[in-house]
């Protein structure tokens, strides 16, 4: 799976992740707050103060994102929810939470969980700023993230879809209605009107004389508005998905080779011939695994003529696999996740069949289509 960052650690078991986005960001904050904020709020400090000050609160600011979403993650671990990683960029950080809460209640305690945290972080910084009057720049420090803070969370508490204040109308439609797709509907279309409103909020801002402030709302407006859009698409593609089985769209025929055959033939009469990402291999003892082509572009390629498939091939037991009788969305939701493109489909007999992106999305238009016509019968 191809990543834009790369781990820094790890704090409860979760992955931190820093997306490249974040120097960017790191550094056009410090440079905002070395340059313009600090200066004109605190007059008379050498310069090299006002850049140190800047990139230690730009870094902190980011501290506090961190700790919103460790929040969101500790409580959806306690509804028994993996949270494999939490990565940083560009618009703050983002907790990967690997399933949908089982319930409004849970969702509404996953989500409201972060605002709150970033408003005690608010009052903490508040009520430390008396114990540095003295030292300037740890009292300018203090204040910043006391107001950042709180800007954070009221932000976050706009009612639209991806904000946590979306998640929380979310969850309370989905409460009331016992309906998680249109809960779901709603405060994605929320999303996308608050998107536009920032977007209208910006230009008017750039229009009438601040032209970086007004671009940086319409930014922050787009960003909404593309993910609550997203959000929608992902949804209508779950609800058309609903009740499908992995059975109804994977491909029943695949390639398979035994494990003596060289990885050039493997590439020459599989994977060039039938086209085929995955190669399904069993060895001599009888053992079954695949050969991807990443396994191939990570195997020299002076080997492949005397190389057996068998030698390279990564057994099944070590493969993300699925069952027949899973949920279609559900497989999908597991490519996503792994970063695969197709999935074996194993029952109790071994290998039954393949399913690929491209088989999922196959199936959805024949689906789409068989909608349409059920339309227009009975329109008729």
């Amino acid at each position: 799976m191809l990543r834009k960052g790369f781990p820094i650690g790890r704090i409860f078991g979760i992955s931190i992740d820093l997306d490249f986005s974040w120097f960017l960001i790191v550094a056009l904050l410090a440079w905002m707050m070395a340059g313009s904020y600090y200066p004109a709020k605190f007059p008379g400090w050498p310069g090299g103060e006002y850049w140190m000050v800047g990139i230690i609160s730009a870094v902190l600011l980011f501290v506090s994102v961190l700790i919103h979403e460790l929040a969101h993650s500790l409580v959806a671990m306690r509804y028994g929810i993996p949270v494999p990683r939490i990565t940083l960029f560009l618009f703050g950080g983002v907790a990967q939470i690997a399933t949908e809460p089982p319930s409004a209640a849970a969702e509404f305690w996953i989500t409201i969980v972060g605002p709150l945290t970033s408003f005690a972080l608010a009052a903490f910084f508040w009520e430390i700023e008396p114990f540095f009057a003295a030292a300037q720049p740890l009292y300018a420090l203090a204040e910043y993230l006391a107001l950042l803070n709180a800007m954070l969370a009221v932000f976050n508490l706009i009612p639209g879809f991806p904000l946590d204040g979306g998640r929380v109308l979310r969850a309370i439609i989905w409460r009331v209605t016992r309906n998680y797709h249109r809960a779901t509907v709603v405060a994605g279309r929320s999303g996308r009107f608050f998107g536009f409103l920032f977007i209208f909020m910006g230009i008017w801002e750039a229009i009438t004389g601040d032209i970086a402030g007004g671009l940086w709302i319409a930014f922050i407006g787009w960003f909404l508005e593309s993910a609550a859009g997203s959000q929608l698409q992902q949804e209508s593609m779950k609800n058309l998905l609903g009740g499908h089985r992995v059975a109804d769209a994977m491909q029943r025929t695949f390639a398979h080779a035994p494990g003596y055959v060289s990885l050039q033939d493997l590439v020459d009469h599989y994977v060039l011939q039938l086209n085929a990402r995955t190669v399904i291999v069993t060895a001599a003892d009888g053992t079954v695994g695949a050969v991807t082509q990443a396994t191939l572009r990570d195997t020299p390629r002076h080997l492949w003529p005397t190389t057996p498939a068998s030698q390279v091939m990564t057994p099944l037991k070590d493969i993300d696999t699925t069952r027949p009788d899973a949920v279609l969305w559900s497989a999908l939701e597991q490519m996503g996740r792994g970063g695969v493109n197709q999935l074996p489909v194993v029952d109790d007999t071994g290998i039954v069949g393949m399913l690929s992106r491209e088989d999922v999305l196959r199936y959805m238009g024949v689906l789409q289509n068989f909608q349409e016509w059920k339309t227009i019968g009975g329109a008729h």
